[in-house]
């Protein structure tokens, strides 16, 4: 599900926003902004931690895990 690299590079995680956050509770959309989502098809590469990782399963319903190339 995570894109990972080396471990001297530490593990990452990309994300791409692929739902609205319209008609959707304040905190689903506190989550994506938080995750530096906030606009469709936008795409952030974050640390993979367990911080991150919630906040993934959180909204993962409006966010895709894609890999890097």
């Amino acid at each position: 599900m995570a894109t990972k690299k080396s471990s001297a590079e530490g593990a990452t995680v990309t994300v791409e926003q692929t739902g609205s956050p319209l008609r959707r509770p304040a905190d689903q959309r506190a989550t994506l902004v938080g995750l530096g989502l906030n606009k469709m098809h936008r795409r952030r590469t974050l640390e993979d931690t367990p911080a991150v990782r919630g906040m993934i399963a959180k909204v993962g319903h409006l966010v895709t895990v894609v890999e890097s190339d």
